[in-house]
């Protein structure tokens, strides 16, 4: 299936385009199927899921410093938008453990903001660090670093950036099995419904440092060549900041309410 893009302009007029940012990156079909997932009339956060899919995402890094500097070193423009977003409801999550329940605590807070308290342009960011930035990188990172040494126990694959077969229509909301129960518990569920998980580069270099340390570096490429290669393979969507300890600060400074 294809949508032609009068018609994606006609969706996002009508605030009814579908949200996550892995649609934005994923392509027009993928768009298509989606677009029950943000409820009509949230178009502040329909207007913000359309800039982030226009923003450059630069995934052709050679390598990367111990600190960046440089606003093309991350996703400068992405970024900005999710600071200077209009809605008044939003939040930012402190998130740092890959077999913690961050996704369902954030599945849960969408779930009440927006049928509870009807809050349709809330947004919630994910602030990503720590063990859960695993989630971040792609399987094929996942397989060449063997990083399910690093995830514990339960993380043989990166099974929360999977997706699973639920119901996607707003009508489904009472239903457990559709992406509003447990079943949405995961990145790309969640960035359909509107959710922005950023990338940490510091976290990014320290898990290089790690996959160094226990002699995981199949091509013998320095630290800055493997940061290289694992900020290229971040998963659809994400969106990469320079460092999420100092980016959180910016996102309060705006008005995004702290959780962890």
């Amino acid at each position: 299936m294809t949508l032609d893009n009068s018609r994606r302009s006609a969706l996002v007029s009508l605030g009814a385009l579908a949200a996550g940012t892995a649609a934005l990156v994923a392509g027009p079909s993928h768009a298509a199927t989606t677009a029950q997932i943000i409820l009509p009339g949230a178009q502040d956060l329909a207007d913000l899921m359309g800039r982030l899919r226009r923003a450059p995402r630069r995934r052709d890094f050679k390598t990367v410093p111990m600190i960046l500097q440089q606003p093309g070193f991350w996703d400068d423009e992405a970024l900005k938008e999710i600071i200077a977003y209009r809605g008044t409801r939003k939040q930012v999550w402190d998130n740092t453990s890959l077999a913690g329940p961050w996704l369902n605590l954030m599945r849960n807070s969408i779930n009440a903001q927006i049928f509870a308290f009807e809050h349709k342009d809330f947004l919630a960011v994910s602030a990503t660090h720590g063990t859960a930035h695993l989630a971040l990188f792609g399987q094929a990172m996942w397989e060449k670093y063997e990083l399910a040494a690093l995830a514990g126990n339960g993380f043989k694959t990166n099974t929360l950036a999977t997706p699973k077969p639920a119901p996607t229509a707003l009508a489904r909301n009472e239903d457990p099995a559709s992406v509003f129960g447990p079943v949405g518990d995961t990145i790309p569920a969640l960035q359909e419904r509107g959710v922005v998980f950023l990338a940490c580069h510091n976290a990014i270099w320290e898990v290089t440092a790690k996959l160094l340390a226990s002699g995981k570096n199949p091509d013998h490429a320095s630290h800055e060549a493997v940061a290289a290669e694992l900020t290229n393979h971040l998963i659809d969507g994400i969106v990469l900041t320079p460092g999420i300890v100092a980016t959180i600060p910016e996102l309060q400074q705006t008005g995004f309410h702290y959780a962890a």
